[in-house]
């Protein structure tokens, strides 16, 4: 259909298109959200630049590196030793898996919510985003949440020695519920998919 073909679209009312275009007020969120992104890539390279002089011998970055992820010995810690390594891997990890929600929340927010983005045909669209929607998302996010619960218990499991049973007992409920929040969200989702398409 030609651009004189395709029918004009009727102009909106005052207040619906006042009201429609107040999905914008969320952009300052999303920006503030690529600024959050930023920090975490800072404290990702610094995490990276302690862990690297360490192997190195530094005194100084061992101690940060020991600071920053709560390990705790009963001798003086001099080297690296493989659960120190072990813990720093992970908490980069982790800090990864929240970046990458972060630009799921970033970009789907923004494409569900406020603007189409256009990336129709670009090689870097991601595949995710070809279908995303309110429900999709929902599920994404609920996907992410788990894997960082599961690298947060990860690493407490490994450094147990440091924390009270009930911290341990804790997370493991917390970590539960979220497996069960995800099911729970990807049923609802399944059965509403189910009822819209019998329809």
């Amino acid at each position: 259909m030609s651009e004189q073909q395709r029918p004009a679209r009727p102009s909106m009312r005052p207040l619906p298109r006042f009201i429609f275009a107040s999905r914008w007020l969320q952009l300052p969120l999303y920006i503030g959200l690529i600024a959050a992104q930023g920090v975490y890539v800072y404290h990702f390279l610094v995490e990276l630049v302690h862990l690297i002089e360490a192997v190195f011998g530094s005194q100084a970055a061992l101690q940060a590196l020991v600071t920053s992820i709560g390990y705790k010995s009963d001798a003086p810690l001099t080297s690296l030793n493989e659960t120190v390594i072990m813990l720093v891997v992970l908490a980069l990890i982790d800090v990864v898996m929240i970046s990458n929600l972060l630009i799921m929340v970033i970009v789907g927010g923004y494409e569900t919510f406020v603007s189409r983005m256009e990336l129709e045909g670009h090689p870097d669209q991601p595949e995710w985003l070809s279908h995303v929607n309110a429900s999709v998302l929902k599920v994404k996010l609920a996907t992410a949440i788990i894997g960082i619960s599961s690298i947060h218990l990860l690493k407490t499991f490994i450094n147990a020695a440091n924390y009270d049973t009930k911290v341990l007992l804790w997370q493991t409920v917390i970590h539960v519920t979220f497996l069960l929040s995800a099911l729970a969200i990807a049923l609802t989702d399944r059965l509403m998919s189910r009822h819209e398409n019998t329809h």
